[in-house]
């Protein structure tokens, strides 16, 4: 083992995150998180995190028509605002995010605290195709680990995941689509143990599927969230809550997201 291996640095480990790193050092991280399993955990964690971040604050990047013209007059006047480093600008893009933080749990601390529940936008069922579309942006993309348990295990997989969701699960069969099961990992939904499910297709053009329980709300109804290209099909049936999401034509995923609720309606709760 040579020390390229051994010498990655926190500082590095974010910028691989962020995509700020050249192709040769993403691929020498890349490398030393295969060695490091616990480190590459803690990596896909913060991608997840970095994903739903952007996904929130996504309506405030906008830009403005006067936007380029303080940037020039600023540069004009020589204070070197343009040339300003990339870790300055990350620091006040962390001291926003710690302050919005901040207000978030004064606002939700002395519920948490007394006990009382969290107003009811929090737990909106709106919440649940974000976070479907925020776990597809992390692990789709994914090329070594996508999963936790590959397709060749599927029987354990059903077990597993519907141990941790308190729910016999079956997974859907969309090979009639032209999808096969990459497999699948347990992931947090709604502060809870969720399921997300993962397929693709003859070229690799993937979809995932999320489960997750959400005890407050027993309606049964479709609905449709977007993201750019990225569509997400969901549905609350009993107490569990169910997210189709990829990047592919509406009319198949609205397709695969039937198929799903009908093989769905043979899982029983446990």
């Amino acid at each position: 083992m040579t020390d390229e291996f051994n010498t990655v640095s926190e500082d590095e480990l974010h910028a691989y995150v962020d995509g700020q790193l050249s192709e040769p050092e993403r691929r020498r991280i890349e490398a030393w998180l295969e060695r490091h399993p616990d480190r590459a955990q803690e990596v896909r964690e913060w991608q997840a995190q970095a994903a739903a971040l952007q996904h929130h604050f996504a309506s405030y990047a906008r830009d403005h028509e006067g936007d380029r013209a303080l940037v020039s007059a600023r540069r004009g006047r020589g204070h070197g605002v343009a040339s300003a480093p990339a870790p300055v600008l990350l620091r006040i893009a962390a001291g926003l995010l710690i302050f919005a933080a901040g207000a978030l749990t004064g606002f939700y601390a002395p519920a948490i605290v007394s006990g009382d529940r969290l107003p009811a936008a929090a737990e909106s069922t709106d919440s649940l195709p974000r976070q479907a579309q925020s776990a597809f942006l992390v692990y789709a993309s994914e090329v070594r680990h996508p999963v936790e348990v590959g397709a060749d295990q599927e029987a354990h997989l059903a077990t597993w995941l519907g141990k941790r969701l308190d729910y016999g699960l079956k997974i859907p069969d969309l090979s009639a689509f032209g999808f096969s099961l990459v497999g699948g990992r347990l992931i947090p939904v709604n502060g809870t143990a969720g399921a997300l499910l993962m397929y693709e297709d003859g070229s690799r053009q993937r979809l995932t599927v999320l489960l997750g329980r959400n005890s407050d709300n027993r309606e049964t109804s479709f609905r449709i969230a977007s993201q750019g290209d990225l569509e997400t099909f969901y549905w609350i049936d009993g107490e569990i809550g169910y997210a189709v999401t990829g990047e592919v034509p509406r009319s198949l995923l609205q397709r695969v997201a039937d198929a799903c609720y009908r093989q769905f309606e043979g899982s029983e709760g446990s």
